[in-house]
């Protein structure tokens, strides 16, 4: 990691922002206590930049204090991830929307190379890299057709969705294999500039994980 300790300016800030990489990248996993003397040493900070940045993130719902124990990443229910993809479907269809209609030439040649890496007439069993397409792909989309207040909406709540708590498959709700024509339908779209259906590829993109994690909870009633 980067030595911070000469740089006094945004202290704190730099540090929320490394730290909420850390749990999108799952460096961090749902669940898991914050190793603070440990990255404040990585770091080159002391303990004071690091708990404002953690009250940030707390404040964020992305981490949790558990008094006399420290902070821990906040690990969500599927109740709760219902919500958070809810509150996605509508947001990132509208961003996908507004990307259709204001993406450049060149922005489209680097979005048709998302997912090339996999092919199609195979199983993916690399789970790892395609949660990683999963997020530069929504990254991007994010970055062309949100504004301020939007994008920072959308940053915490795909942050949150990132590190949902299923780590075997690396916080994929669905199977790769499913979703991966979703995503290269979305690209499709968008690629023609057409702002309807991008938006409404999105959202039902988001939907059929809405339902999966339904039908979850109500298998587990069940049980």
């Amino acid at each position: 990691m980067r030595n911070l300790g000469a740089e006094h300016a945004n202290l704190d800030q730099k540090v929320h922002q490394i730290l909420k990489h850390m749990i999108m990248d799952r460096q961090l996993l749902p669940g898991e206590k914050i190793p603070q003397e440990k990255i404040a040493q990585e770091l080159g900070v002391s303990r004071t930049p690091l708990i404002a940045a953690l009250k940030y993130l707390e404040q964020e719902k992305l981490v949790e204090s558990k008094p006399r124990r420290g902070f821990y990443v906040r690990l969500f229910s599927k109740e709760e991830m219902v919500s958070i993809f809810e509150l996605r479907e509508v947001l990132e269809g509208l961003t996908a929307r507004r990307t259709a209609q204001k993406i450049t030439d060149a922005e489209i040649e680097t979005m048709a190379r998302f997912f090339s890496q996999f092919d199609l007439d195979r199983e993916i069993m690399d789970f790892k890299a395609y949660s990683r397409e999963d997020r530069r792909f929504h990254t991007f989309i994010t970055e062309i057709g949100a504004k301020e207040f939007l994008k920072s909406i959308l940053e915490t709540t795909n942050i949150i969705s990132f590190s949902y708590q299923l780590i075997n498959s690396e916080g994929l709700v669905r199977s790769p294999d499913e979703t991966i024509h979703e995503h290269l339908a979305v690209i499709e779209a968008i690629s023609r500039r057409d702002p309807k259906a991008a938006e409404e590829l999105m959202r039902r993109h988001f939907k059929k994980t809405i339902a999966a994690l339904t039908r979850d909870i109500k298998a587990d009633e069940a049980a």
